[in-house]
């Protein structure tokens, strides 16, 4: 299957998600709206919206919570996208100008809590206690991996293990959860809603090894934001990890000046790329994501081959093959 027909699958899902989207971005203070419209339509790939209403149709989920609950998980995402660009400096989000650039930190940081705010009081409204307590405790963990990073993030001594609990905590664990939603509400055996979530953290770890690939080899247009950006905000991701630990005592030096630069200078990180071609930091990392994804895949075989099924394998191995 094809990726795009995986999402013709949850095509008319998609559109009443984006519906409670508006529905529930409204509110009497405007820069709320404003704000709020101008991130969650500004491009996304609708990945964990996706992954959840996907999920629900597999589990043979018939109704209607899994719309608000699709919207939970991405005003979930955004509001970590928000607080991001804060803490980053990031003056750019998917190929346009990011909001804390457009109405300050301040603002970014405040939509970001209103975002985090409606997201526990739609799942409250929804009901399921166990639902509640997966998205609380994922909340928690999201933040766990921020602070990780603030402290991980830049310290050259950083090894795999580090990184990959980064982006275990960080990303994957919406991901995870957004899978893990859409078994609960199918009401299969917990078998089952521990493998899907198993399936959703393995995607999840694979989607960000390969988003720290392209940060280095995609396009400013494919990509959204400036190549090398994670190097100018002295992030160390997997491909530098893996070129620091195979680097002479001269080339270590002269990564550890660019990550340290408050200004860098193309020449530097041309010559900073060029380090992690020459130890093959790129194929390292995407053949791990390739493992990932595969682990993710055998998850579904627990699983009837079905429609959604295919749409899930198709949702994987688009992971590892897109270009932005």
């Amino acid at each position: 299957m094809r990726i795009q027909e995986a999402y013709d699958i949850i095509r008319e899902d998609l559109k009443h998600v984006e519906l409670e989207f508006k529905k529930n971005l409204d509110s009497d203070v405007y820069l709320i709206r404003k704000v709020g419209e101008y991130i969650l339509n500004n491009g996304g790939k609708r990945l964990r919206p996706s992954l959840l209403l996907l999920s629900a149709k597999l589990c043979g989920y018939k109704g209607n919570r899994h719309i608000p609950l699709a919207a939970v998980v991405e005003f979930i995402h955004t509001a970590t996208l928000l607080h991001d660009d804060v803490v980053d400096n990031a003056n750019m989000r998917r190929g346009k100008a990011s909001a804390n650039t457009l109405w300050g930190n301040g603002t970014s940081i405040l939509i970001g809590d209103f975002l985090f705010s409606k997201s526990f009081h739609l799942t409250v409204a929804d009901g399921d206690l166990s639902i509640l307590k997966l998205l609380s405790g994922t909340t928690t963990q999201m933040a766990e991996g921020e602070v990780l990073q603030l402290l991980k993030g830049s310290d050259v001594g950083k090894n795999e293990k580090d990184y990959l609990s980064v982006v275990t905590n960080k990303t994957a664990s919406l991901i995870a959860a957004a899978c893990q939603i859409g078994a609960i509400l199918g009401k299969v055996s917990i078998d089952k809603e521990k493998v899907i979530a198993k399936y959703g953290m393995a995607l999840g770890i694979a989607f960000q090894l390969v988003d720290d690939c392209l940060d280095y080899t995609s396009n400013n247009e494919e990509l959204g934001k400036a190549i090398g950006n994670d190097l100018k905000e002295g992030k160390i991701t997997l491909p530098l990890i893996c070129t620091i630990k195979n680097a002479t005592s001269a080339e270590k030096e002269e990564i550890l000046a660019a990550i340290e630069s408050d200004d860098l200078k193309g020449a530097q990180l041309s010559s900073v790329i060029g380090l992690i071609n020459k130890y093959k930091g790129i194929d390292y990392t995407l053949s791990m994501a390739r493992q990932y994804v595969e682990n993710a895949k055998a998850c579904l075989n627990i699983f009837e081959p079905n429609i959604e099924r295919a749409a899930l394998i198709a949702l994987a191995d688009y992971v590892v093959e897109r270009t932005y």
